[in-house]
């Protein structure tokens, strides 16, 4: 299902200046800066955030986040400004989505032009690598447009700025707001009023038929309330099973999240559910291929027996205080970019099919007030080269504007959808050399220009938005399988001069390569879903059930359009997507969707955090 294709031939050696790499945070400030222009009364949160590593004793590099949001009146041009505490800090020029420059231990950072401009409440993210020599402490203040921060909004430019930043340096990233955060309890909004986050104060839909797989595994009561999505994979599947296959259909899920709605007191709810079945679908892959097919009619039917008859089920009144959330056609878009040399890609990209179904599914679901939609932008093992990831930024920016509400109809976009790929890599980042070689030079990174899925969701996420998304765009990362915990987990970065054993040793994904995708050998559960856990994000979520399949490790007839695919199978020994390497699958296993105990039992032992 999650198929990784080869970069592509031409992969540059040079950063993209919208790269935003971070950000598992060591340290953390938020300030309030006022800021001034000749007749706007302007005040700016900031949050500022580190990963950081020694690579001698006394001395290292970090990687840090920072992230303004205007809360006064529009700002047209910007200047922010800090001051080192310590004279070894040192900024890696260029840095990423500013000018950035240091003189002494003064940093400054101007905006670029597609973000000069932030309206009230929105907000922008930019970084910079950096090295540090006997410590790396928090900055303790900030300015905007030469103006300390003192958490006041002032029409005059001679207002006296406080002196001190209005959070303590130990903030952590979870609690600082995301740019597309909605408001606080005191002034939160009627149910079913459309949000910025839809899952910020909600509780979040729990699935009896997978909770109850779930709790009958040993040790599953740790984990069997969490809430997981609902797949519409098929026609079939959009309504109750008949004699012999007793599924909820998509109502029957609907009517359970209004019960569980009206039990959790006044939290509003947050039900997922994925959109996944467009013709020719998985174009690339064979273990999820599904039932339509673009040359007989596909299209056609995706439009009036799947969309139509889902979009008409959610818009019931009954269920218009739920805030549902539909996963758009996870793997689509991103084939049409990297795999045209597959025949059903091809036809997807020439008919036009994959674009028109998914521009289709916006305008019926965005047009249900309380559904909120969310695009898949494949992970960072797909498009996270140069070569790939701007246009796939095109491609998603042409097929919103070609929908009827335009960017709008879009809530946010998805990252490591039923994959495996490491939320953050710890011991390393894209900015670590190793005796003078970037890490980029290693076969496991492959010249890509980031090595998590934290970091290349929030760069995607400002590119998006340098393309015409909304600043209040919101990023989901899946981390229902990608925490790699147990045994195998290293606890420190490795200590080799080779690029490649030190990368090897120090990376906590431990699949044999990075394309490898199917019913992964030690991968453990992620961490648990929760809202606004990082700047950019608007929720951690589990959208993958833990334990169902990805494919079957041999062929197994079905009567859900589902194939057998090689990468499922442990005894392949691979092909040029996954650099000829076995394929790390685990033996025994079913049809993609169908239960596999013994792979929940091996996410349980590797779940990173560890399960409580």
């Amino acid at each position: 299902m999650r198929f990784t294709p080869r970069s592509g031939a031409a992969r540059s050696l040079v950063r993209r200046g919208l790269v935003a790499v971070s950000v598992l945070a060591l340290g953390s400030t938020m300030a309030v800066a006022a800021a001034t222009s000749a007749s706007a009364a302007v005040a700016c949160s900031v949050t500022y955030t580190t990963n950081e590593w020694t690579s001698s004793p006394g001395n290292g590099g970090f990687t840090a986040s920072v992230t303004i949001k205007n809360v006064g009146d529009a700002v047209d041009g910007w200047t922010l400004a800090f001051t080192f505490p310590n004279s070894g800090q040192k900024v890696t020029v260029p840095g990423w989505s500013a000018n950035w420059s240091q003189s002494g231990s003064n940093v400054t950072a101007t905006n670029l032009d597609w973000n000069k401009s932030l309206a009230s409440g929105a907000s922008t993210s930019i970084g910079f690598n950096g090295t540090w020599s006997g410590s790396n402490p928090t900055p303790a203040s900030f300015s905007l447009n030469g103006v300390t921060c003192n958490g006041t909004s002032s029409p005059s430019p001679s207002v006296s700025p406080s002196a001190s930043p209005s959070a303590s340096p130990s903030a952590s990233p979870s609690a600082s707001p995301s740019p597309s955060a909605s408001p606080s309890p005191s002034t939160s909004p009627q149910p079913g009023t459309h949000v910025d986050n839809p899952y910020d104060g909600a509780d979040g839909y729990v699935n009896p038929d997978w909770s109850a797989k779930a709790a009958s595994e040993p040790g599953g009561s740790k984990v069997y309330k969490t809430s997981t999505a609902i797949w519409l994979d098929r026609i079939a599947a959009i309504t109750s099973g008949s004699a012999g296959d007793n599924h909820m259909g998509l109502r029957d899920h609907l009517d359970e999240a209004v019960r569980q709605d009206a039990a959790n007191g006044s939290k509003p709810l947050t039900i997922q559910v994925v959109i996944y079945n467009l013709p020719n679908r998985d174009c690339s892959a064979l273990a999820s291929n599904g039932e339509l097919l673009i040359a007989q009619n596909g299209l056609a039917r995706y439009k009036a027996e799947y969309i139509d008859p889902i979009a008409a089920i959610m818009a019931d009144p009954k269920y218009k205080d739920l805030r549902i959330v539909s996963i758009i056609e996870i793997d689509s878009l991103p084939n049409l970019i990297t795999n045209l040399n597959v025949a059903k890609c091809a036809e997807a990209k020439s008919s036009g099919a994959y674009v028109e179904g998914v521009q289709y599914a916006l305008n019926k679901l965005h047009a249900i007030s309380n559904v909120y939609n969310y695009v898949d932008a494949g992970h960072h093992g797909w498009l996270g080269w140069d070569t790939n990831l701007g246009p796939s930024a095109d491609l998603f920016a042409s097929t919103a504007r070609g929908t009827t509400a335009g960017f709008a109809s879009v809530d946010g976009f998805i990252t490591n959808t039923a994959n495996y790929s490491a939320l953050t890599e710890p011991y390393f980042t894209i900015g670590t050399t190793v005796n003078g070689t970037t890490v980029r030079q290693s076969r496991w990174v492959d010249w890509n220009q980031y090595v998590d899925e934290l970091s290349y969701a929030q760069a995607f996420r400002n590119l998006l938005i340098s393309k015409g998304f909304p600043s209040t765009l919101g990023m989901l990362i899946d981390t229902s399988r990608n925490g790699w915990g147990g045994t195998a987990r290293p606890s420190k970065a490795s200590t080799s001069t080779d690029v490649n054993t030190f990368v090897n040793e120090s990376r906590i994904d431990r699949r044999i390569h990075a394309g490898n995708w199917c019913n992964q050998s030690g991968a453990g559960l992620g961490e648990r879903p929760r809202a606004n856990p990082a700047p950019g994000l608007d929720a951690y979520v589990w959208i993958k059930p833990p334990g169902e399949s990805d494919g079957s490790s041999s062929a197994i007839p079905n009567d859900e359009g589902k194939g057998f695919d090689r990468m499922c199978d442990p005894t392949y020994t691979g092909n040029e997507r996954n650099g000829n390497n076995p394929t790390g699958a685990l033996a025994d296993a079913p049809v993609s969707g169908h239960w596999f105990s013994a792979q929940f039992q091996e996410l349980l032992r590797n779940a990173y955090p560890p399960l409580s």
